[in-house]
């Protein structure tokens, strides 16, 4: 904005700005257009309001923190006189107060330059402020200033400083505010005395006026340069290297959750009475998955934030997680375009995956999928860390041991508002973002900048190895992958074998219990040998051939039936070993016949205990006949909420951004029609006309803005209403407080009693 341009109030600087100037405005700050403004007075009221002004402070960096302190001190100034305030480069103050301006934070008055009502209170002596009081209307002159701080003691001087240096109030604790400087008893009084330390609100809080604390700082407000971005300590990698990790971790983290939801639609855990999923079966998915439980909670918590997870009775008709039916639309997907849904998810899900198995406040552990592990500020960390670390150079990495520190330091600068647990939010994000492939030995990959910009990772497909379709088994009854499995080969073979170690190839290794499963689930021995010949680069040894053999052989041996249960066995040897078995007492076994026991133990029961025993039994249906015991596979419905629904695909982005830019011109165009109606009544109707809520916060606004004295009718309790003479200070909270020429005092006015706002005609 041109710096000869002058307006009488932030209102009328926001009413003279263009459509684009406006649309950047609400787009920054969409808070003042939730309900489009009537007119521009109340849109220059609700940026003064304290909630949208913390909003609004809470994106800007310390250097923009500080221009806008520098101008709370200085009370009304010049860009000029700005810049000599802040020890930093006049360029960076002139960036730095273009975007507070654009912010609508500061305006330019008739008078010069000055923030925004209200901002003195918003900045609360915060990260990036000076810990100065705005400077005084009967402000002593520099000279003298300087003569008060030379007759200091020293103590009372080092209590100054300290103030200053920390940024901080002080409080009266049975100090004497009025003081003689003889008098003086403490270093408080002292300073008290000398006007170097002054009252602030009434309520015994101290602070050091702005002409103090500018005398002491050599004419600055910061002691420091604060223009200083702080660097990131990196060390240097090869692109590529930094490509490869982080898309095989991509890989492996879209491998595991297939790998684990395939399981959990047979065998699906119970969901607990909070919501939850159990400590067991996170343990449970951990071990399945070859993954520590920090892990496995994090893959599981992507999963069901992506909707690929959802609650439906099981077959006993419990309560379980089970896959819902978009996994099944999700494994039919690019591999691109599965790990970008994992990805955004993470991105966007308000939860804390890394404070699962800690304890809350009542010493009780927190569970996977609970409630307790929410945290609204997790997406902003996450974007805000990896947004940093891809602005790195091509081919720079975190560097090992200060690499994360100055991260969050440069992230500290960037956001000084930000709670400090952020942090270990950042801790957090980059070893969550490793563990699913956005990071690659702390560098950003080629994919990362196209998945945080359109939630797409196209540049992820060439760098995954192309999937095989064979293994290669070996006489010590193991196979192994030489890369990534096709999907289907890959369920087959986790089926009828075990995975023993994971890299760059998987280790399979086929067992008794691993080849009886899939008997469990009806293959045949044809079909075991088929699928093992025909997935083999080599051919199938020996051994592995009698394995399969062997444990068909005994597969079936024993037969249960419903008695409660029944047990019938061609072999007698065998049904007489399980009988003298020293682990099978508690089945309630007795022999009936030779080659029959019954049971006392039901067939649900007696199944897994028998199959602990190591005996390989099936089910006898009535007619005699083998039944095969498969589970059924179950699905539950996409869940409606949650960050699962989102589209995660270019088109939506897209269509998301041109909605908001179409509303976003509604609102100025309703803003522009509003403020002409406004202005065509205000044109026609007295001055004392009757103001809405609205209406009379917008008044108040201005005229905070502007320092003008104002009359307000005032409702009082008996219905009447009088004028007040009042000096506005700030309104918040529907509250004004002002001075009150009538009581010579400050009070409090509720604004819904204000009717009429006008301002004091000059005397005479």
């Amino acid at each position: 904005m041109a710096e000869e341009l002058r307006f009488r109030s932030l209102a009328d600087q926001l009413r003279n700005w263009s459509d684009e100037q406006l649309s950047a405005l609400l787009a920054h700050r969409p808070d003042l257009a939730t309900t489009t403004p009537h007119d521009f007075g109340q849109l220059a009221s609700r940026s003064a309001a304290r909630a949208s002004l913390a909003r609004a402070l809470d994106g800007l960096t310390t250097f923009e923190l500080s221009v806008l302190d520098a101008l709370v001190v200085a009370g009304q100034t010049t860009p000029a006189e700005l810049t000599t305030l802040i020890d930093a480069e006049p360029s960076a103050v002139a960036e730095a107060l273009a975007r507070v301006e654009a912010l609508a934070l500061a305006w330019r008055s008739t008078d010069g330059l000055r923030a925004v009502g209200g901002l003195s209170d918003a900045l609360g002596g915060g990260p990036g402020t000076s810990g100065l009081w705005p400077r005084t209307a009967d402000a002593p002159s520099g000279d003298v200033l300087r003569t008060r701080l030379a007759e200091l003691s020293e103590p009372a001087r080092r209590m100054l400083e300290h103030l200053l240096e920390s940024r901080s109030e002080a409080t009266t604790s049975g100090s004497r505010v009025v003081v003689a400087v003889d008098d003086a008893r403490t270093p408080a009084e002292e300073l008290l005395a000398r006007r170097l330390l002054v009252p602030r609100g009434g309520n015994g809080t101290l602070v050091v006026p702005g002409e103090v604390g500018l005398a002491l700082r050599g004419g600055h407000t910061t002691d420091r340069a604060v223009d200083v971005e702080p660097s990131v300590a990196t060390s240097p990698r090869t692109t590529a290297l930094i490509d490869r990790t982080a898309a095989g971790a991509a890989f492996e983290a879209m491998r595991r959750v297939e790998m684990l939801l395939e399981r959990w639609g047979t065998a699906p855990p119970a969901v607990l009475r909070n919501g939850g999923l159990g400590v067991r079966d996170l343990r449970a998915a951990a071990a399945w998955m070859q993954v520590d439980d920090a892990q496995a909670a994090l893959l599981v918590e992507v999963a069901v934030a992506a909707g690929l997870v959802g609650q439906r009775a099981d077959n006993e008709g419990d309560l379980a997680w089970v896959p819902s039916d978009a996994f099944d639309a999700w494994l039919d997907q690019p591999t691109s375009q599965r790990w970008a849904r994992l990805a955004t998810t993470w991105l966007t899900m308000p939860r804390s995956p890394a404070r699962v198995g800690g304890r809350d406040e009542a010493g009780k552990v927190r569970n996977c999928l609970s409630a307790e592990i929410g945290e609204p500020q997790a997406p902003a960390t996450r974007r805000a860390t990896l947004e940093a670390i891809a602005e790195l150079p091509a081919g720079e990495t975190l560097a090992a041991g200060t690499g994360l520190a100055s991260l969050v330091a440069h992230l500290t600068w960037r956001r000084p508002r930000r709670p400090r647990s952020w942090g270990r939010f950042t801790e957090e994000a980059c070893r969550e973002a490793a563990a699913l492939g956005m990071l690659g030995l702390g560098g950003a990959p080629a994919y990362l900048r196209e998945l945080l910009d359109h939630e797409t990772a196209s540049a992820l497909d060439p760098l995954l190895p192309e999937p095989v379709d064979h293994v290669l088994i070996q006489a010590d009854l193991t196979a192994v992958a030489p890369g990534p499995l096709e999907s289907t080969l890959a369920r087959s073979l986790h089926l009828v074998a075990d995975i023993e170690s994971q890299g760059g190839a998987t280790v399979y290794r086929f067992t008794r219990d691993s080849v009886r499963r899939a008997l469990d689930v009806g293959w045949t021995a044809v079909e075991l040998h088929d699928f093992l010949g025909s997935v083999s680069r080599t051919p199938v040894p020996q051994p592995l051939t009698y394995l399969v053999d062997d444990t068909v052989r005994t597969f079936g041996s024993i037969r249960v039936g419903h008695a409660e249960a029944f047990l019938r066995a061609d072999d007698e040897n065998a049904l007489t070993e399980l009988l003298h078995h020293p682990q099978a007492a508690g089945l309630g076994l007795r022999r009936l016949a030779p080659t029959v026991l019954i049971s006392s133990t039901s067939l649900d029961v007696l199944l897994p205990r028998l199959r602990e025993l190591g005996a390989a039994p099936v089910v006898e249906g009535p007619d005699g006949a083998v039944q095969v015991t498969r589970p059924d596979v179950l699905r539950a419905r996409t869940p409606r909420s949650g960050s699962g629904q989102r589209r995660s695909d270019a088109a939506s982005s897209r269509s998301s951004a041109a909605r908001e830019t179409a509303r976003i011109a509604a609102a100025v165009t309703s803003l522009r029609a509003g403020d002409r109606a406004a202005g065509a009544v205000g044109a026609a109707g007295p001055p004392s006309e009757v103001l809405s809520p609205s209406g009379a916060l917008a008044a108040l606004r201005e005229a905070i803005d502007t320092g003008t004295t104002v009359v307000i009718g005032y409702l009082d309790n008996q219905g009447m209403t009088s004028d007040r003479v009042v000096d506005p200070r700030s309104v918040d909270g529907g509250s004004l407080v002002a001075f009150d020429h009538r009581a010579d005092d400050v009070r409090g006015f509720a604004v819904h009693r204000i009717r009429t706002v006008r301002p004091l005609a000059p005397s005479g």
